[in-house]
């Protein structure tokens, strides 16, 4: 399913998602554009997260904000201010598809975790030949606490589930310069602003073009993957998401994702 201006549409042929994330990204647009009709039975629908059988990736210490973050949290700084200026970027397994969540459905934090924020970001939703087809937003909801405490910790920090949110749909790679994307983050809590940031993609040290490189060397996505690019916007050290907050995450010439914030069941 498309959406255009606000407009929703259909391809008349119905492959699904991972048809056509196998499609050469040139041959993907001309599918679209040739076979895209108007499909207002969509209108007000409830939107799943724009995933089905891939995987997703995500890049760390992309953003100077995010370096000091992680510097500050951590037991020794010294592995992330070596990745910020190393050739080699951090880049590690986020989340399978049934751990990702879409528009409106909970995110959830560790029942185990007394530290966790959401890091908005762009996602880079690539196919099987790894090139970039478009551009959703994510949320690759942390423990800080968990990672702070020991670096080999970190899968347990970023994979569980409910911890990624996906959406609310893609835009086509070409549409617009993913260079220059401002990129906002707002938690309500209680009905009140409870934190508020902004960045912007132009002030990424590396390259989305790099990262996806790092991403396909020695291993092949069948159906492809999204690659999340980092963030930005990071809470001061005071803050931790709640349950019950509400995270809405904006990106130029995307949109918005909504989600709201669960304590994982399991507490």
């Amino acid at each position: 399913m498309l959406n255009r201006d606000g407009a929703w549409y259909r391809l008349r042929s119905t492959p699904s998602f991972d048809d056509l994330m196998q499609l050469p990204a040139a041959q993907l647009r001309l599918m679209v554009d040739a076979e895209a009709v108007p499909a207002p039975e969509l209108d007000g629908a409830e939107l799943d997260a724009p995933i089905n059988g891939q995987e997703v990736w995500a890049a760390g210490v992309t953003y100077r904000r995010s370096l000091e973050a992680r510097v500050d949290e951590a037991v020794s700084a010294d592995p992330y201010d070596r990745v910020y200026t190393a050739e080699r970027p951090e880049l590690f397994f986020k989340a399978s598809a049934s751990r990702v969540r879409g528009p409106g459905q909970p995110v959830y934090i560790r029942s185990d975790s007394t530290w966790d924020v959401p890091e908005p970001e762009v996602a880079a939703v690539c196919n099987s030949r790894l090139e970039v087809i478009g551009y959703t937003i994510g949320n690759d909801v942390s423990s800080r606490s968990i990672e702070g405490e020991n670096p080999l910790y970190l899968p347990q920090a970023k994979v569980y589930d409910g911890s990624c949110a996906l959406g609310p749909w893609i835009v086509l790679a070409g549409d617009f310069n993913p260079e220059r994307l401002t990129i906002e983050l707002e938690i309500t809590r209680g009905g009140s602003t409870a934190f508020a940031g902004r960045t912007s993609t132009s002030e990424m040290k590396r390259s989305i073009a790099e990262l996806v490189a790092y991403l396909g060397r020695d291993q092949r996505f069948d159906v492809g993957c999204v690659l999340l690019t980092g963030t930005g916007i990071v809470p001061p050290r005071e803050f931790s998401l709640a349950d019950g907050d509400i995270v809405t995450i904006r990106i130029d010439a995307i949109g918005s994702l909504v989600n709201p914030v669960r304590r994982h069941p399991t507490a």
